[in-house]
């Protein structure tokens, strides 16, 4: 792969960097069309999804630092180089659903609605920047003899050199891609306000689940080594999302 795709004078854009961005700015656009769609208007849903997306990028960077503090003791700046890896998406999630409660205040929406909107968004945005991770080696596989395996070459690479691995990057993103045609054809057929959200949310924590299996960088485990770091919240976010479609199912069914 190429982790460093063009090098000019003494600037280097790094494909990671580039493809993370165009999957925030594809997001953003998204969601901004999704909004205009639901009577938001265009300046409002471009601010909201600003600070959303903003929020998202610092709170997946800090929950990475904090699960790599070791490697940032000698060298502390290096937390800020997000552009060469290292984003962890329940850390951006947490950032995007604190700035999402704020803003819904401050331009006076209706909290679920906004997340219905923002559920196919980050699905779709979230499927490009996996594809960063794929050139930039992170988030790699186990060692396979799949015939799909992938092996990477480039000595600037984060990943294991000369060895097959399963693409664990391209399986996040097909898993996201999936999600967000999914959440794009349940859409006008949703039965109540904040139900793409949770259902976004459990298919990825299932995914995610799935994925971590055949992981072969660095995880973090829990339960003795049961389940790495990613499952044990995966299984949160799935209770909590199944949970809450039920509650909200009994809430509609009860009315009608």
């Amino acid at each position: 792969m190429y982790p460093e795709l063009l090098t000019v004078g003494p600037l280097t854009f790094h494909t990671y960097g580039l493809l993370v961005a165009a999957g925030f700015l594809t997001g953003i656009w998204w969601m901004a069309r999704l909004g205009e769609q639901e009577g938001i208007s265009k300046d409002d849903m471009y601010d909201i999804a600003f600070w959303v997306v903003l929020a998202a990028l610092v709170g997946s960077r800090i929950f990475f630092v904090i699960v790599n503090y070791p490697q940032y003791l000698d060298h502390p700046l290096d937390a800020l180089k997000i552009w060469t890896g290292g984003l962890v998406f329940y850390g951006g999630l947490i950032g995007a659903a604190c700035a999402m409660a704020v803003m819904v205040r401050i331009k006076k929406q209706r909290l679920w609605k906004l997340a219905d909107i923002a559920a196919p968004a980050a699905a779709l945005g979230h499927s490009i920047g996996r594809l960063g991770c794929f050139f930039a080696g992170c988030c790699y596989g186990l060692k396979t003899d799949v015939p799909w395996a992938v092996t990477f070459t480039n000595v600037k690479t984060i990943a294991p050199m000369g060895v097959p691995l399963h693409p664990t990057q391209l399986y996040d993103s097909f898993n996201e891609l999936t999600i967000f045609l999914i959440l794009t054809a349940l859409r006008p057929y949703k039965k109540f306000e904040g139900q793409l959200w949770w259902i976004w949310l459990g298919l990825y924590a299932i995914g995610r689940s799935v994925v971590e299996m055949y992981r072969g960088d660095p995880r973090g485990t829990v339960f003795d080594g049961a389940l790495t770091t990613s499952q044990a919240v995966a299984a949160v976010a799935l209770t909590v999302a199944v949970t809450m479609h039920i509650w909200n199912w009994r809430k509609l069914t009860a009315r009608s």
